[in-house]
């Protein structure tokens, strides 16, 4: 049986747990060392640190520190790692914790995270979904069912110094062109909320002034959000650092391409069982400098989809030179758009989109000036016909139900 090197009490804070860090930095210390070929266990907290509640108020939503987020167990150090190395991580299993059979979806304020449609969705929204086995449903989004994907939606090595200063410098570059933007076009060091694992003293502090936030993806994988990293699904990371310093956090119980919430999966508290090996000059041998991998082969099978498309002019009419971004968003809103026809409020079809196992495509890049999107939802996720026919759509949904809304204060 695999050992569990990292454990987590969900009833204390992530802070009181040196296992735990919420920054990437070179110099924060491995927690535990394992040898290529070994396999262990790692538990996690949820990716707030426990912020959120099972019930069926938003405020806690509305309310969140975002400055203490994401939560990750580790750093796990491989011996032998060196930089330009490739550790091969299989991810064997994940799962929920028994005390723990409930997770959590939301929209964040704009004043305060936002989102992918925040203009559409300004202000806090939250849906609990409970598990059963290997399939959720929601109190506040009825009449769909559906099994779940689990995965890390963040994972990585931790990053170089010289690494470090180049994320900051650049991403400083790029909130400085528009520093008073609401929400913030990127989310800068900031020490006061920084938990640095097992650094302590005049360190500590120095590093927490410089660490990296968690939020974006970057060179060493981090935030992917990539629903497809479950269990089966194999990953080559880039080291970056010796022993490599694995990390992992954010686990997911299902989520659709894009997380499109922006706390936009289903979020869970749980463990995940994790497999290691290494590339010796792996880096330069493949040409690697960002992870790549390969996906699970255990997926629900869903098979019957509605795609709705959508292209790069905006909701004013605006025409976009061949702009990914947009083409999806209205894409998003067209799904959003026809599932209200069926009874869904704006907010349930939304949420529906983030946590459910969508597919989002690139479908086109070449025909100027128009990108073409599409998103793919599976229709065997709800308990009711909702294909277009000649008589028109019945609305299922009363109504009676809805996504509980905290207004900013």
């Amino acid at each position: 049986m695999a050992e569990t090197i990292i454990k987590v009490d969900l009833s204390k804070s992530a802070y009181d747990n040196d296992m735990i860090h919420n920054r990437w930095h070179p110099d924060i210390p491995m927690v535990s060392m394992v040898k290529p070929g070994d396999d262990f266990k790692i538990e996690c907290v949820d990716w707030t640190g426990g912020q959120i509640n099972n019930d069926d108020s938003a405020d806690d939503v509305r309310d969140v520190d975002l400055s203490k987020v994401h939560f990750l167990s580790g750093p796990v150090g491989v011996e032998g790692a060196e930089p330009g190395d490739l550790l091969v991580v299989d991810i064997l299993d994940i799962g929920t914790f028994e005390e723990s059979q409930w997770g959590f979806n939301g929209f964040f304020s704009k004043q305060n995270g936002g989102g992918f449609l925040t203009e559409h969705f300004p202000e806090a929204q939250k849906s609990i979904w409970d598990f059963n086995g290997m399939f959720t449903k929601s109190r506040h989004v009825p009449n769909v069912e559906f099994a779940g994907l689990i995965h890390p939606g963040l994972i990585g090595c931790l990053p170089s110094r010289e690494m470090l200063d180049e994320w900051n410098t650049r991403e400083k570059g790029l909130y400085d062109t528009e520093p008073d933007r609401v929400p913030a076009l990127a989310t800068l060091p900031y020490a006061d909320t920084a938990h640095m694992g097992r650094m302590t003293g005049d360190a500590a502090k120095a590093a927490a002034a410089e660490g990296a936030r968690t939020v974006p993806p970057r060179e060493h994988g981090g935030n992917c959000d990539i629903k497809d990293l479950s269990r089966g699904a194999k990953v080559y990371f880039p080291v970056y650092v010796k022993d490599a310093g694995l990390s992992v956090g954010d686990l997911h119980f299902s989520q659709g391409d894009g997380e499109i919430t922006f706390c936009g999966a289903i979020e869970m508290a749980g463990w995940i069982h994790l497999r290691v090996n290494l590339i010796k000059g792996g880096m330069k041998k493949y040409g690697i400098k960002n992870p790549i991998f390969k996906p699970s082969p255990i997926t629900p099978k869903y098979d019957d989809y509605l795609i709705f498309e959508g292209i790069s002019v905006d909701e004013g009419g605006k025409q976009h030179y061949l702009d990914v971004h947009i083409a999806y968003r209205q894409a998003c809103l067209n799904a959003i758009e026809y599932m209200t026809k069926f009874g869904y409020s704006r907010a349930q079809a939304y949420t529906i989109l983030g946590v459910a196992p969508v597919q989002g495509h690139i479908s086109g890049v070449v025909d100027i000036p128009n990108a073409c999107a599409t998103l793919w939802l599976p229709t065997d996720i709800f308990d009711f016909d909702m294909q277009p026919n000649a008589d028109g759509p019945t609305k299922v949904v009363d109504g009676t139900v809805d996504v509980p809304l905290s207004p900013d204060l």
